[in-house]
């Protein structure tokens, strides 16, 4: 009989839900949150019982029993730094997603919706692969200086999911695979997976590697202490132009790299140089997880919205195509990631982790 599980991905003014039996899609829906409505509520947390109604009471429109579901999965928020995995939603991860240890986003709304869904269920509940999940080997920590370690943030979910579907199509074990996933959004992550863990990644978030549509990446120390004591920006300010209004935003004033490919087509010198050492620093990136692995690499794997572009595939592949060959998974199916590693654990492929 087929597993039915119901995964809630929290957004900030949206909640994406989807049901599922095994791995198969019965329906998705997001429901939207006007301003007004989250504007009312004085903390991420506080809005738990506004969304969790809002999800009920379309499940019931749908006619769907939540006592039917056999399993509930969230997507996991700003915990502690953890090893990547499907992690049961006990009283210290809920604790830790209501007092935002690492930062209140509507993600850390997620594992606490599953729990109080999955009481009302009967069924237990699960995080996967949340953003914090935190691998690196010692060495990939230091950074240059003891007051700014290098971090693990990045997009673990979709990185860990492709990593294993490329190892099942493979008839391999992810455990036994050296692989270099890059992931291609809003912002890019590059990561070196060493037999099941990833060791050293690029931090997709604010500061490390290429820059992306949106981050501007990994930038000359120098200039950036200049910049923010130019008494131009507030702190606030300078961290925006960095992220959110960094790469490709800061250089042509978009966020979407098929606008960019499409000036570029069109004869716009200056996109067609920004396009180019997008592909440039990626290329770089994975250089450098390839020396991670020293050498031994099994696959690249290329994923996220940007990834639909076949000319960047092409282009990636010339320049690093020597290493190893390239596969892209474009897109970043999240609640299918969810699905699947609640799934692992329902099916007895792996044990659910403590959160501690």
């Amino acid at each position: 009989m087929a597993v039915k599980s119901l995964v809630i991905n929290p957004g900030s003014t949206s909640t994406k839900i989807g049901v599922y039996e095994d791995e198969t899609l019965v329906f998705d829906h997001t429901l939207r949150h006007s301003t007004e409505e989250i504007a009312q509520y004085e903390s991420i947390y506080a809005q738990r019982e506004f969304r969790k109604n809002i999800i009920l009471d379309f499940l019931k429109e749908k006619d769907v029993d939540v006592k039917s579901f056999d399993v509930i999965v969230g997507r996991g928020g700003l915990l502690k730094p953890i090893p990547g995995g499907t992690y049961a939603v006990d009283d210290a991860l809920l604790e830790d997603l209501k007092n935002g240890v690492q930062g209140q986003h509507a993600s850390n709304l997620g594992g606490i919706l599953a729990k109080e869904i999955g009481d009302e269920a009967g069924a237990p509940a699960y995080i996967v692969d949340p953003v914090v999940v935190d691998e690196l080997q010692p060495v990939a920590r230091l950074s240059g200086h003891p007051d700014v370690p290098r971090i693990s943030i990045f997009h673990a979910l979709n990185q860990k999911a492709v990593a294993k579907r490329f190892a099942k199509e493979h008839n391999k074990n992810y455990e036994d695979l050296n692989l270099i996933v890059v992931h291609m959004g809003g912002g890019v992550s590059v990561g070196a997976h060493e037999k099941g863990k990833v060791v050293d990644v690029f931090n997709a978030l604010d500061g490390d590697g290429a820059f992306s549509p949106e981050r501007a990446g990994g930038l000359p120390t120098g200039g950036l202490i200049d910049l923010c004591y130019s008494g131009k920006y507030t702190k606030q300010e300078a961290y925006k132009l960095m992220v959110g209004n960094g790469g490709l935003n800061a250089y042509v004033g978009t966020n979407d790299m098929r606008t960019v490919i499409k000036m570029m087509n069109e004869g716009d010198d200056k996109a067609k140089l920004v396009y180019d050492a997008f592909c440039y620093q990626v290329g770089k990136d994975i250089g450098a997880m390839a020396t991670v692995l020293h050498g031994k690499v099994d696959g690249i794997i290329v994923t996220g919205g940007i990834a639909y572009n076949q000319c960047i595939i092409d282009d990636l592949t010339a320049s690093c195509g020597w290493i190893c060959d390239i596969t892209a998974y474009a897109g970043e199916d999240e609640l299918l990631a969810l699905v699947q590693g609640g799934l692992r654990v329902i099916n007895g492929e792996e044990a659910a982790k403590e959160y501690c």
